[in-house]
């Protein structure tokens, strides 16, 4: 294990909110608008650092250059035929799938003295990663996955199939690690959706950004790759015991009555946002 990155995990305690078992209602804006205002408050030193899991069910999150593709329409109708509902993200990164098979995770700390850089905190989450899955005899990578979804240096896979996709945001002080990780289901399922929204949205049109040809093959679950059927509640538990591993101490906190102020405001711009950027296209 990378001992300067499990550093970043070894906090004197880690506030826990989990969000992962709410069910259909619970839409991806909110949970963009709650970990804005995580961000905020640990930030600014008003909370401990955060340990945040979700689970959507049905979602199509896509970046903020998915929305500039010439036939948005067209993509956002095939999502919505086959029974997607479809947000833009406040963070980086382009089109990824979430359903119940998909638990995310968001790492919530606060700038120190040093700062806390984007590679740092994308290798403590790889890290966490490696260290909840370390029972497993297989080598998780990070590295980019060419034909993958929302491809990045940070792609993280086994046997050469991508399992997670990590992104950041920082705001006031505050950096949110989050990821993405298939835990059952299918992951060339999930990259077909995908590919079916941009042959949608681009029609074999050349655009000056580059938007990425998914080979479905490329993706896949950790049930799938790891040969037995794993839940939602199998990896949180995972990921609780880790962190309590690393810190000593984890505790389950909600939001309070400042941190809910805070965050219907961080909600009305992420709906702002949205409407801005899809229009009555959903």
């Amino acid at each position: 294990m990378g001992d300067q990155h499990l550093s970043l995990l070894r906090q004197k305690e880690w506030r826990i909110i989990d969000h992962s078992s709410i069910g259909p209602q619970f839409d991806a804006k909110q949970s963009f608008a709650i970990d804005d205002t995580l961000c905020y408050v640990v930030g600014k030193g008003e909370s401990a650092p955060v340990a945040r899991s979700w689970v959507h069910h049905q979602t199509i999150v896509l970046g903020i250059q998915d929305t500039k593709v010439p036939y948005l329409a067209d993509g956002i109708h095939f999502l919505k035929e086959k029974g997607y509902h479809v947000i833009v993200r406040n963070s980086g990164g382009l089109a990824v799938v979430l359903d119940e098979g998909v638990l995310n995770l968001s790492l919530i700390l606060p700038e120190t003295e040093k700062g806390i850089d984007i590679h740092r905190g994308y290798d403590t989450m790889w890290e966490l990663i490696r260290y909840m899955l370390r029972e497993y005899d297989v080598k998780i990578e990070a590295r980019e996955i060419i034909g993958s979804y929302c491809p990045g240096s940070y792609d993280l896979s086994i046997f050469g199939k991508k399992i997670a996709g990590i992104s950041q945001r920082r705001l006031r002080g505050g950096v949110a690690v989050q990821i993405y990780l298939s835990v059952n289901g299918s992951g060339s399922e999930r990259a077909k959706i995908i590919k079916g929204f941009y042959e949608c949205a681009l029609k074999g049109k050349q655009t000056k950004f580059t938007y990425p040809h998914i080979n479905p093959s490329t993706m896949a679950s950790l049930s799938e790759l790891l040969k037995t059927e794993l839940t939602i509640q199998e990896l949180m538990m995972k990921f609780l015991t880790s962190l309590k591993d690393l810190s000593g101490h984890i505790y389950s906190k909600g939001l309070t009555a400042h941190e809910q102020e805070l965050y219907e405001n961080y909600l009305i711009r992420m709906i702002e946002r949205n409407e801005k950027a899809l229009g009555g296209l959903v």
